[in-house]
């Protein structure tokens, strides 16, 4: 019985190390876009948060109007390509761990 107890911890043990993976993976990620004119440049995190934002020589020659809206598109292009990332990790990560809840037990 001992033993059973024992792969039954080992297994809980690798999908609770496979979902601290996951969330690192998940936090780790970024996105950085320019615009097409190189003037703008942005930063989002995995929820799609701008955290960073960088100006080029030039940029306030657009004007506040344009400025911003150019610092939205970018932004949105970001946040875009930010949630395809989250979605690949995570069709990765529930594809694995789907897996890791299927599989039996040594002797099962």
């Amino acid at each position: 019985m001992s033993w059973a107890m024992d792969e039954l911890e080992a297994r809980a043990a690798r999908q609770l190390d496979g979902l601290r993976s996951f969330q690192e993976s998940l936090e780790a990620i970024t996105v950085t876009v320019t615009s097409a004119d190189g003037l703008v440049t942005v930063e989002v995190d995995a929820k799609g948060a701008l955290v960073d934002l960088r100006l080029a020589h030039g940029a306030n020659e657009l004007g506040a109007t344009r400025l911003g809206e150019q610092i939205v598109a970018t932004s949105a292009l970001a946040a875009q390509r930010v949630y395809a990332r989250v979605a690949a990790v995570t069709e990765d990560f529930n594809e694995s761990f789907g897996d890791m809840l299927g599989a039996r037990p040594a002797g099962e």
